[in-house]
């Protein structure tokens, strides 16, 4: 993996307590849809060196001049200092690496199921397929407990209207606790729903990306649907 000094040239808030934040992308640096960073903070500012070094999937895709990642602004030495980092200023990455890419065989279906910031690595395959118009189906069930807290939801009700082959099916769990009106699915993301979404797609490939609780969950409902294991691939992430 390579390492480089990158700047960070914006933030802003993408979601009730998420942010994104922007940084130059290197002229050589290359990576698939659905990798991910190292994002080094420089030692002074992250306070100690346990907490200088965060892994973040990217949410730019290849065709795009910068590098972007998202997160969760939790209370931590970390989130702290990259909240505080000033525009300009250097920071280091290294990578890329991960393997939540998406499958080759173009006849297979995708099926990716997102809980919260897990959003992140499938913005980039989406964005990449939209712009290469990708002649492959896919399928994004995006669960988060009110529409304030999803992240990029405006943009992805955007690419499903761009792209024919990509379907957007988004449920919010907890609407009792919304200011913002909802029409849409409201269940978490069930067997039943499983099946419904499976229901005329052939041999789709499952990816699920998000905190490990829900990681875990979705490939033990996946298995009870009939999905092989061989068909599931599955990131988590940890303190995001």
């Amino acid at each position: 993996m390579n390492t480089c000094q990158v700047r960070l040239q914006a933030r802003e808030e993408v979601a009730g307590g998420t942010m994104a934040f922007h940084f130059q992308r290197p002229t050589d640096f290359a990576f698939k849809a659905g990798q991910a960073i190292d994002l080094i903070l420089p030692a002074a500012v992250a306070a100690d060196g346990a907490n200088q070094r965060h892994a973040f999937s990217l949410v730019n895709a290849p065709f795009e001049n910068e590098l972007v990642i998202a997160t969760r602004m939790r209370d931590s030495v970390f989130k702290r200092a990259l909240k505080m980092f000033p525009i300009g200023g250097q920071v280091e990455i290294e990578g890329p690496f991960g393997s939540l890419t998406l499958h080759n065989e173009r006849a297979r279906p995708a099926i990716f199921i997102a809980g919260g910031i897990g959003i992140t690595p499938f913005m980039s395959v989406l964005r990449q397929a939209t712009h290469d118009r990708l002649p492959q189906e896919m399928v994004l069930l995006y669960s988060n407990r009110r529409p304030e807290d999803a992240a990029f939801l405006l943009e992805l009700q955007n690419l499903a209207r761009q792209n024919a082959n990509f379907q957007l099916l988004p449920t919010m769990t907890e609407m009792d606790k919304s200011d913002r009106p909802w029409q849409g699915e409201t269940s978490h993301i069930s067997k039943e729903l499983l099946r419904k979404t499976m229901n005329g797609l052939q041999k789709p490939v499952f990816y699920a990306a998000g905190p490990p609780g829900l990681v875990a969950a979705m490939r033990e409902v996946l298995n009870r649907v009939g999905v092989n294991d061989d068909d599931i691939r599955s990131e988590e992430f940890y303190g995001y």
